[in-house]
């Protein structure tokens, strides 16, 4: 037989007899009139989320403790109130208690009035880091909304892009392609920052056609709006704050798209590009963050036309290249792309690598970024980057150390679940195989074993 929760007004009067406390004293001990109080326990007198807090409290017991027996006997029970139920719910989100924000929720999703005040609440949740809670609201407002062309619905979809990125890239490249259909409903700043997320994740994803169309994307709507905002007749005023400049998703949709054509091999293009972000005079505004912005895309024009004359296979700029970057606080990616020029046209750069070995040791374990769309990329150059000094000490006969690195990429590239990554250092372990010793044979033969086991199979074409 089901037991029966007592009423929440039972409890607090059972505890009250139980330790010979009076109404007026427990009043004065949980800072409410004896009135209040009084109505409460005989039951005639409706229960705020803030009261249940303090009566709680004042009885020695966790926070949520009366919290599901208040959504049946408060809620449940009563007309839906939302300025009732909006104190419980950011309590529920608070406390954690996801589950009795789903009880809640579902009570109000049949009533269209309630779906915007949801999505407002989401709104605020997002920024604030509580990101399970958010996403729950997400889902709810996104399901009430599914058979809307709605901006709402939009904005719901690329919040949850932005929550669900993360280490997993077969996941992640699922969570963009469910997304890319509602970029074009959101509004254009939104989707300006939009634009720039998934070509970050597609960057990371080394999808460099997707890169490209979603680079393009975002450069040809910000010259809009910057054309919008400062040269028409009639200058319009952005009605929201974008994350960063305008002129800099221009001028980053520049950078990608020229980052796009080094990875597939078109110098030339990306050439055209780094001379997009090369020559920003027609930038109008003067302020300190937009100087800031100036600087570090001639930073990056200087370091990748380096870089793109280096892949063209001009090695003469190479101790040009070094002596630029090491004067640079993070090199990482810089180094990469030595270690790429090295293996293409194979020469000799261990004095390069032993200049920078404290650096190297230093990026091991490390990420440098928060932003998950932009850590995706950090995390994707770092497999990379062992994976190709793995197969530069490999093709040097130095089996045991190119084995270390290609053993680190390796587990990293599991980890991120990234095909072509794994590909890659399965193809190169299988190359060398017979200079393996037994220790390093038994590690890759159990992640292999492990690898499908996961239900994620290890392609080799």
């Amino acid at each position: 037989m089901e037991e029966i929760t007592p009423m929440i007004s039972t409890e607090i009067g059972k505890y009250l007899k139980q330790n010979g406390i009076t109404l007026t004293e427990f009043g004065h001990i949980i800072d409410l009139n004896v009135g209040t109080v009084s109505g409460i326990v005989s039951g005639n007198r409706s229960i705020s989320v803030n009261q249940l807090d303090r009566i709680t409290a004042g009885m020695g017991l966790p926070p949520d403790h009366f919290y599901e027996c208040y959504i049946e006997e408060c809620i449940m029970e009563s007309p839906l109130n939302w300025r009732k139920i909006s104190p419980f719910l950011y309590r529920c989100v608070e406390l954690g208690r996801l589950d009795c924000i789903k009880r809640v929720v579902s009570l109000l999703l049949d009533t269209s009035v309630y779906i915007p005040l949801l999505f407002e609440m989401a709104e605020d949740l997002f920024p604030k880091g509580y990101p399970d809670a958010a996403a729950y609201l997400y889902e709810s407002v996104a399901e009430s909304e599914r058979k809307q062309h709605s901006e709402r619905l939009a904005v719901c979809q690329y919040r949850l892009f932005s929550l669900r990125i993360g280490k997993d890239q077969a996941h992640n490249l699922q969570t963009a392609v469910r997304f890319e259909p509602f970029v074009d409903r959101l509004d254009e700043f939104d989707q300006l920052d939009a634009l720039k997320d998934l070509a970050n994740v597609y960057r990371s994803l080394s999808m460099w056609d997707k890169v490209y169309i979603f680079s393009c994307q975002m450069y040809k709507l910000g010259q809009i709006q910057y054309d919008l905002v400062h040269n028409s007749k009639r200058k319009m005023k952005p009605e929201k704050k974008l994350s960063r400049p305008l002129f800099v998703y221009i001028a980053y949709a520049e950078l990608m798209c020229a980052y796009a054509c080094d990875a597939i091999g078109d110098h030339e293009q990306a050439l055209e590009h780094i001379r997009g972000y090369t020559d920003l005079r027609w930038v109008q505004e003067t302020d300190s963050d937009t100087l800031h912005w100036l600087g570090q895309f001639q930073q990056w024009a200087k370091i990748n036309t380096y870089v793109n004359r280096l892949m063209s296979g001009d090695i003469s700029v190479l101790p040009d290249y070094v002596e630029h970057i090491s004067g640079e606080k993070h090199v990482f990616n810089e180094l990469l792309n030595v270690v790429e020029v090295a293996n293409r046209y194979d020469i000799d750069i261990d004095h390069i690598l032993q200049r920078f070995e404290p650096q190297i040791a230093a990026y091991r374990d490390s990420e440098h970024t928060n932003v998950l769309t932009e850590q995706q990329v950090i995390l994707e150059e770092n497999v990379r980057f062992w994976y190709k000094l793995a197969k530069y000490n490999l093709n040097r006969g130095r089996y045991s150390y190119g084995f270390k690195c290609l053993i680190d990429a390796f587990e990293k590239a599991i980890t991120l679940k990234h095909a072509l990554l794994i590909a890659n250092c399965v193809g190169l372990f299988e190359r060398f195989r017979a200079y393996a010793e037994p220790g390093i044979l038994a590690r890759y033969n159990m992640w292999e074993r492990n690898d499908r086991k996961d239900g994620f199979a290890i392609c080799s074409d």
